[in-house]
């Protein structure tokens, strides 16, 4: 337990010594950037370092989950930053990624991401979820967006963008920068595994809209639009990406996969040989030139939202949730679990741009 706090010290005297990144406190706003894709305009969270000032709040803050502190509000800290584009899982919401957000921020980039409309809490439907490229459009749409406003240009390393996404964030991210995903391949898999999460969910003849549960049919993957599924979606201003427990592991193209050029970081929470084939990205990481792969030990696949507060898991239970979203396995604190994420997932950042700044 010593060696991640004595890890994580380090890493926050790494940071603390580019001064001109340095964040006083970390920033967060919440924007709407226009998507003509979706038809609507996508609800945006925005992380960034920031001088002292601005009002402190709760970021991701809810009856079942902690939040995390940050100042609305505030003036962006001077100078260009590394920007980094999050991906959120199915059915969750950007702002629970806060717990992560913040220290990529204090160790000098901004961090982005909206909430995906059809796989977003209150907002999720089988039909929606196994479409990456409406998730990989929002992405790029935002970096984009970004990038042409007057207002955040002037604080953005052009050349400096990341991406992070945990479990179908972690599938969008993967397509993002230039895997591609077999429809058949996937269909197959649900019909092998039909016991995991993901394809109990296609199956299980619900979904949510409006904050609302709703009765749907199952969903048959042999129609959702094959062309669209298997298309391009790389954005090559996206230089490195972070990889937590990606979804749809199975339905990735390997030749797809052995043309990434770019540096990959693969998470699996949980030690190796026992993660759900859902989301081991053995293979994954044996097909990408540049990609790597660390395990998170003593961890499950929901460790990675946000510490549940005390009354969290009995609201779940209430609620009837089948997912268990505030279990650990009893083996290790999440908190502990969320020190040694933010401690591997920041370094790889800092690695992969601190020598371009």
């Amino acid at each position: 337990m010593k060696n991640w706090r004595h890890s994580l010290a380090a890493l926050l005297l790494l940071a603390s010594a580019l001064p001109a990144l340095a964040a006083e406190q970390v920033g967060v706003r919440q924007i709407e950037v226009q998507s003509p894709a979706r038809g609507k305009a996508l609800s945006v969270t925005i992380w960034y370092p920031a001088e002292a000032g601005g009002a402190e709040t709760l970021v991701g803050n809810s009856r079942i989950f902690e939040g995390t502190s940050a100042f609305v509000g505030a003036s962006p800290a001077t100078g260009r930053h590394p920007l980094i584009l999050l991906s959120h899982g199915s059915g969750a919401r950007v702002e629970t990624m806060a717990w992560l957000a913040k220290p990529l921020v204090e160790a000098g980039f901004i961090v982005v991401g909206p909430n995906h409309p059809g796989t977003t809490s209150g907002d999720s439907t089988p039909a929606d979820t196994p479409k990456l490229w409406e998730r990989t459009e929002d992405l790029s749409r935002v970096l984009t967006a970004l990038s042409a406003d007057l207002q955040w240009h002037p604080f953005i390393n052009p050349d400096q963008v990341g991406a992070l996404g945990f479990s179908l964030g972690g599938a969008a991210v993967l397509d993002l920068v230039g895997g591609r995903v077999n429809l058949e391949a996937y269909a197959r898999y649900c019909e092998a595994f039909p016991d995991m999460a993901d394809c109990v969910w296609f199956a299980g003849r619900r979904g949510f809209v409006s904050g609302a549960q709703v009765a749907v049919e199952p969903l048959d993957l042999r129609t959702v639009d094959r062309t669209r599924y298997e298309q391009s979606n790389r954005d090559a201003r996206v230089r490195f990406a972070v990889l937590v427990d990606p979804s749809m592991a199975q339905a990735f193209d390997s030749q797809s996969l052995k043309a990434i050029d770019i540096p990959l970081l693969f998470v699996n929470q949980g030690e190796a040989g026992k993660v759900p084939v859902s989301v081991a990205a053995d293979d994954l990481v044996r097909l990408t030139p540049r990609g790597s792969l660390i395990h998170i030990p003593q961890a499950v696949h929901f460790s990675f939202l946000p510490e549940c507060k005390p009354d969290g898991a009995k609201i779940l239970r209430s609620l009837g949730d089948p997912d268990g979203l505030c279990g650990d396995g009893g083996m290790r604190p999440r908190s502990d679990i969320h020190a040694e994420l933010a401690d591997r997932v920041t370094q790889s950042f800092i690695r992969q741009f601190d020598g371009q700044r």
